[in-house]
């Protein structure tokens, strides 16, 4: 067991969704987008131009703050954060220092400190030029974009913790509608704050911070943090001091690597941007902001599993993707509105048939739930159909492959398809006889006690009906004449 404590704090940088950037009219659109192409005299910082606050992502991030139970201030301001870059175009950067739009918080029991709005910055390429020289070209369309960033408090305790905790943001900033924070396109970024603590008289010691930037997934979260902790450990043990410093993160090694020695505060020379009047927050209407707060992910969590008896790992699964969680609520909510005879057996057959079956047939075509043909209805109806025995499962998967094709209600897909289930114990009770005789040896290993000889003879059976037979009734069949023989 270590002797040393791990302190971790998280910065999280997520990119708003808005139409326009920051500070000026220019498109918040980044991606697939011609270089330099949403660019202005304002975000490319040419002499003169004054920004204008973008009142949507205020709002956004207000909702966030109030969503995770922060404080808003009634008034704040714009800093500027002075340092130089190539991607920085003015040579500073538009953020927020004392007066933040959110204090406080708290997420997945982590106490959040603040979370602030500002500009993101340019984005760097390196390559080659037309004779083999290597370049680094700067594209500004990002430049400018809403950046909202989160800090956390140093409540952490280790790596497992810190990627759980940046997933329910994600997850959560894609319910308010915020951000998409998709991590793999940068719109999400993570940095973590890491320091190993000791226990000195009795007293909790801090150990020295350092920050590791360049962390780009969630695996990539936990194995910086893994690696940190290791590194200091082993500086520590050797007799070293670790140094407060920026280290970066690499993925294909598995390692941190030192950048700079880490900057504080004042070598920012923070000052409030003189172009930018305060912010009066009073004159926002936060009731309208918190009324349209949705159903967050960890109540989602509570009710699915209280109202649908869902177990933590389906409820985990249907939470996690908002489109899914939405039709399978619109589903069960047609059944509910049915014969309430098998609702129970009927709400965990669409859990089942979605989560394997139709987004199995989803991925296999590449398209999302905005796009497919099978609305909640009519997926309610061949569930309906499949609980009333009226069609056999493997019946069932041709029907909704047929489904998505068409878009036809699944109970005229079920008589043009001639798919309807043979259930008729007659029927079925002959087509017994004939597989017994056909197969005296499964009755011979019947009689030794080999339950296989029953599933063999109800395949066989099924293989006859061309799977349209009522398994159910058939096994039922079958083992009442074995007894008999």
């Amino acid at each position: 067991m270590s002797k040393y404590i791990p302190t971790i704090g998280l910065e999280i940088h997520a990119e708003l969704k808005t139409k326009t950037k920051m500070f000026c009219s220019c498109l918040n659109e980044t991606f697939n987008i011609e270089p330099n192409k949403n660019t202005c005299p304002i975000c490319l910082a040419h002499p003169g131009t004054l920004p204008v606050v973008n009142k949507k992502a205020v709002e956004l991030v207000l909702k966030i703050g109030m969503a995770l139970q922060g404080d808003i201030p009634q008034f704040s301001k714009f800093d500027r954060k002075n340092y130089f870059y190539p991607d920085i175009p003015k040579a500073y950067q538009i953020s927020q220092y004392d007066l933040p739009l959110v204090f406080g918080g708290v997420l997945r029991g982590v106490k959040l400190t603040r979370i602030h709005l500002e500009e993101d910055t340019g984005s760097l390429e390196h390559g080659k030029d037309k004779d083999g020289k290597e370049v680094s070209f700067v594209d500004y369309n990002r430049a400018g974009v809403p950046l909202m960033e989160l800090v956390t408090e140093p409540d952490i305790k280790n790596a497992e913790q810190a990627s759980e905790f940046a997933k329910e943001l994600q997850l959560t900033l894609k319910y308010l509608g915020a951000s998409d924070a998709d991590m793999e396109k940068g719109l999400m970024r993570v940095e973590a704050n890491v320091s190993l603590g000791t226990i000195v008289s009795g007293e909790f010691k801090l150990g020295t911070k350092v920050e590791v930037k360049n962390i780009a997934s969630f695996s990539s979260v936990r194995g910086a943090i893994e690696y940190e902790l290791k590194r200091q450990e082993e500086v520590l043990e050797s007799g070293g001091k670790v140094i407060q410093e920026t280290r970066g993160w690499d993925a294909s090694t598995g390692t941190t690597f030192s950048q700079r020695s880490k900057e504080s505060a004042h070598d920012y020379r923070y000052f409030p941007d003189p172009d930018i009047p305060p912010l009066d927050l009073s004159k926002i209407s936060l009731k309208e902001i918190k009324a349209s707060i949705p159903e967050l992910p960890g109540v989602k969590r509570l009710r699915f599993q209280k109202e649908y008896g869902l177990n933590e790992e389906q409820v985990n699964i249907l939470v996690q993707d908002l489109a899914l969680a939405r039709f399978f609520e619109e589903s069960v909510s047609e059944i509910e509105a049915e014969d309430n005879i098998n609702t129970k057996k009927e709400i965990q057959l669409i859990y089942n048939y979605l989560t394997s079956d139709l987004i199995g047939l989803m991925s296999a075509l590449k398209i999302g739930f905005s796009e497919i043909k099978i609305t909640p209805e009519n997926f309610s109806d061949l569930i309906e159909m499949i609980s009333h025995d009226k069609v056999s499962s493997r019946s069932a998967k041709d029907i909704l492959k047929k489904m998505e094709e068409t878009g036809e209600d699944p109970h005229n897909l079920l008589s043009s398809l001639g798919l309807e289930q043979v259930s008729d114990e007659g029927e079925l009770r002959l087509l017994a006889h004939k597989m017994l005789a056909e197969n005296p040896k499964a009755i011979e290993d019947f009689k030794k006690g080999k339950e296989n000889a029953l599933q063999f003879l109800v395949g066989r059976a099924m293989g006859a009906l061309k799977g349209k037979g009522n398994p159910g009734i058939l096994q039922k069949i079958f083992r009442e004449e074995l007894l008999k023989l």
